[in-house]
């Protein structure tokens, strides 16, 4: 079956079909990664885009279940230069067009990917239709003029409820903006007691689980869709602990009083050079994003800059002068990617440790006995046979 690909500015491509069928709007991005498909199709983050994989064999491996990063794929395409149909892998369990199928994600083979990646950085990343349906190139064109880009992609991503993932250390509140699984691999493994929460949880709500840190995920779209998230973790700077990745980065800023930008295409693959700034390392690190740090914001704020892009000399982290609070914008959980950032989980729990010996906080069962005392003393002063009434 024949698909077609029709970006905004009426470049037209045509090629084969596989997955499923039907019509799909999204914004049209590239991933310069050689391995990890399944991991970018599964990586929320990519919600509401169309992604075209810059290397030319996809789908030669298969599909393994314990390789996804999310429960399901959230992408709206996928475009590739050649598909290919039976899989070589001992791991495989299935095939990517029978992922595809499974979730009603079309795909699209036999595409010229470096002329489509071209144009996408002398362009910009633009908005596009993935049809297989044989209407004409106008109707189409019609049609994808006709069809907004999503703006609520952190709500459709994010967990609908919270759970835990109990360990014996320190307990860590992983706000959840379209997390992958990686992140909760890295705190699980070392020994942290997990809680992960919605997007939309408060702070207050937050505090209530007696975290020892906070760390913000990646997750989809623009930072500033989700300007709730700002407002709770202002809230709550320099009383907990703060990690922000990603989506969670840039948050972070937002919440700091910095801004953020669009970038032109944006960064994504797992192959990015980023320099650490006191260091002077440079590390190659998986990144998925579409969004930055704005330099000049960054002035007259408590953050300082600790890493930059060797690319194009964007902002790759943060460090809070005055709190206990970082950020990166890269992915040290990486998955697909090297995993030379994976430190980073273990100086967020040097941060942690250190902040608590700094700032003690009575342990859960002493703030139990204080609340059950002060409930018990509140009971006894009280007038006998008395309903008091709060002041209004």
């Amino acid at each position: 079956m024949q698909a077609r690909l029709l970006l905004e500015d009426g470049t037209l491509f045509t090629g084969k079909a596989f997955g499923s069928t039907g019509d799909s709007v999204g914004e049209v991005v590239f991933n310069t990664g050689i391995t990890g498909y399944q991991e970018v199709l599964s990586d929320p983050s990519y919600c509401g885009q169309i992604v075209t994989m810059t290397y030319p064999l996809i789908g030669n491996y298969g599909i393994a279940r314990d390789d996804f990063e999310s429960i399901r794929p959230f992408i709206h395409g996928f475009v590739v230069r050649e598909h290919e149909i039976v899989p070589s892998n001992w791991r495989a369990e299935y095939s990517l067009d029978s992922l595809l199928k499974e979730y009603g994600i079309i795909g699209i083979s036999g595409v010229d990917t470096r002329m489509l990646t071209r144009r996408i950085r002398h362009q910009g990343v633009m908005k596009g239709l993935l049809t297989t349906s044989d209407k004409r190139v106008e109707e189409l064109m019609e049609q994808l003029q006709a069809t907004p880009l999503i703006t609520d992609q952190v709500s459709r991503v994010t967990s609908k409820a919270v759970y835990s993932a109990p360990g014996t250390k320190e307990r860590v509140v992983l706000v959840d903006f379209g997390s992958k699984s990686g992140i909760l691999r890295d705190l699980t493994k070392r020994g942290c007691d997990v809680v992960v929460v919605p997007q939309d949880t408060t702070a207050e709500q937050i505090r209530r689980l007696a975290p020892d840190g906070v760390l913000l995920s990646n997750g989809p779209g623009d930072p500033k869709d989700v300007p709730h998230a700002a407002k709770m973790i202002s809230e709550l700077l320099g009383e907990f602990p703060i990690f922000g990745i990603c989506l969670g980065h840039q948050l972070f800023a937002l919440a700091s009083g910095a801004d953020t930008e669009k970038l032109k295409f944006g960064h994504r693959g797992g192959n990015h050079p980023v320099k650490d700034l006191v260091s002077g390392r440079c590390y190659i690190t998986s990144q998925n994003h579409g969004y930055t740090v704005k330099e000049e914001s960054i002035a007259g704020t408590e953050l300082e800059v600790t890493h930059i892009n060797n690319n194009d000399r964007t902002i790759e982290g943060l460090r809070h002068k005055k709190y206990p609070a970082f950020s990166v914008q890269y992915h040290p959980e990486a998955a697909p990617g090297p995993f030379d950032s994976s430190y980073l989980f273990d100086d967020f729990l040097t941060m942690i440790r250190a902040h608590k010996q700094e700032s003690p906080k009575p342990t859960r069962q002493e703030a139990l006995a204080t609340a059950y005392m002060e409930a018990n003393s509140a009971a006894d002063n009280a007038s006998k046979g008395e309903l008091t009434y709060a002041k209004k």
